[in-house]
């Protein structure tokens, strides 16, 4: 129980100082890993919630599952690249520091907090306004839904990006200092992601809260480029781009981009740059193409015209292709069976061999572009599944050796079992699926 309530301090940066202060960087937990199950307690708790008080244009199923895929997504690349960012920052602050704080100090800690924050509030804004930065950073914003699920979608892009301009840091903070404050700065702000609480009171003024962040995932004119504090709102207020709450925003990007596929979601911003870089003439405005603002065009300001944001007219209906609830039912099932499979290969990543943790990490990559397809309502979908299906049981003969002796990949012998007999139902009722797709077609072929 004490524990359980130090972790769920976390999730509030609430912690002992002394508790949380380590000199060595391999001590320090991984506190996002140990918060996993209580994000999926309050993400359950929000939807309950929601559903009591009728407020269901809060959640759409489908957008929450593609929230999650990105969350996979970026935490799968984060597997090649932790290792490389943290290589580097204990490099330069080992080589290159300019003051020793001491590792055990309240002082430290608190500074800690204090300068991760203002840096994260400088990367933060650099993601909304360099264009390349936020061909990373847009996918955050793609959900045109506000709930704690809209947290979890994050960027593979910016895994690579944004620990660069972190780097600063380790001219004065220690990596343990810096990484036990950059996971508290990320766990603070998943409980934002809500419209289940409204305003805290006198907090407003120091603490970014559910309510200044539902601005900065707005679309309506008055809240682009706002709010961008992860704990503490004081920089925008500082710095000029705080914005109050004035009404309920329209959430998601000012054009939207309509799709569950979660590679889609991942690139498209940068095949628009690709395609500006591209058409534009001139190599001065090539670079502004890509480190200016995403809204900059030749002959405006850096930033973009604000006149050229679109007008958002209420209701907005968000987008939502007509899929069958046995599809979405299906989708939520082997989603499920993937999360189990992710959690695992997270478990054992550094104990697996290279090929074992690559195929695994391909795997759950072409799993979650399939869901996509399901979710998105497209005719590619079963042929895809029954790729996806026949591939587990190519890749366990091969690779996992699911409850094998000597498998890298080990479960409950009764899990194991159900996941392959699930995965064989579903490649049988895949196929028949498909053949009668193939009948239909040729039905109409030939009355044609």
């Amino acid at each position: 129980a004490n524990e359980l309530a130090k972790r769920l301090g976390y999730l509030f940066y609430i912690a002992s100082p002394n508790e949380t202060s380590f000199e060595k960087l391999e001590d320090v937990p991984d506190y996002i890993v140990q918060a996993v199950p209580l994000f999926v307690v309050f993400v359950i708790i929000e939807l309950a919630f929601n559903l009591l008080h009728s407020k269901r244009d809060r959640f759409q199923i489908d957008d929450g599952l593609t929230s999650v895929s990105q969350g996979m997504l970026q935490e799968l690349s984060r597997i090649f690249s932790e290792g490389a960012v943290l290589a580097s920052y204990v490099y330069v602050y080992n080589n290159y520091r300019i003051v020793t704080l001491p590792w055990n100090s309240v002082f430290t800690w608190f500074f800690a907090l204090l300068a991760v924050d203002f840096a994260y509030y400088w990367v933060h804004r650099c993601s909304h306004e360099m264009n390349l930065a936020w061909a990373g950073h847009q996918v955050h914003h793609s959900s045109e839904f506000y709930n704690l699920t809209t947290a979890l979608r994050q960027s593979v892009l910016q895994a690579y990006f944004d620990p660069v301009l972190y780097m600063p840091l380790a001219f004065v903070l220690s990596p343990s200092a810096y990484l036990v404050h950059h996971q508290f700065n990320r766990l603070y702000q998943f409980l934002i992601h809500t419209e289940a609480v409204q305003t805290l009171g006198p907090l407003e003024y120091f603490l970014n809260t559910p309510s200044h962040h539902r601005v900065h995932h707005g679309r309506d004119r008055y809240c682009i480029d706002k709010n961008y504090g992860g704990t503490l709102i004081i920089w925008d207020r500082m710095f000029g781009t705080f914005e109050a709450e004035r009404c309920r925003p329209a959430y998601g990007l000012t054009h939207p981009v309509n799709t569950f596929d979660p590679w889609t979601l991942q690139v498209h911003q940068l095949q628009h740059i690709w395609n500006q870089v591209w058409k534009l003439e001139g190599i001065g405005n090539k670079l502004s193409a890509i480190f200016k603002g995403p809204g900059w065009e030749p002959g405006k300001p850096r930033l973009g015209d604000p006149n050229d944001i679109p007008d958002v007219s209420s209701p907005v209906e968000p987008y939502a292709p007509k899929t069958s609830a046995l599809c979405k039912i299906y989708v939520c099932a082997h989603f499920i069976l993937l999360i189990l499979g992710y959690v695992r290969l997270n478990h054992l990543k550094w104990e697996m061999e290279a090929t074992t943790l690559a195929c695994g990490i391909g795997y759950i990559t072409f799993s979650l572009a399939v869901m996509g397809t399901f979710l998105d309502g497209r005719s590619c979908a079963c042929p895809l599944e029954v790729i996806r299906c026949a591939l587990l049981f190519v890749l366990d003969g091969c690779v996992f050796h699911l409850g094998m002796p000597g498998s890298q990949i080990v479960g409950p012998a009764v899990l194991i079992t159900f996941v392959k007999a699930a995965y064989a139902v579903s490649l049988t009722g895949a196929l028949v699926e498909c053949l009668r797709g193939i009948r239909i077609t040729d039905k109409r072929m030939k009355a044609n």
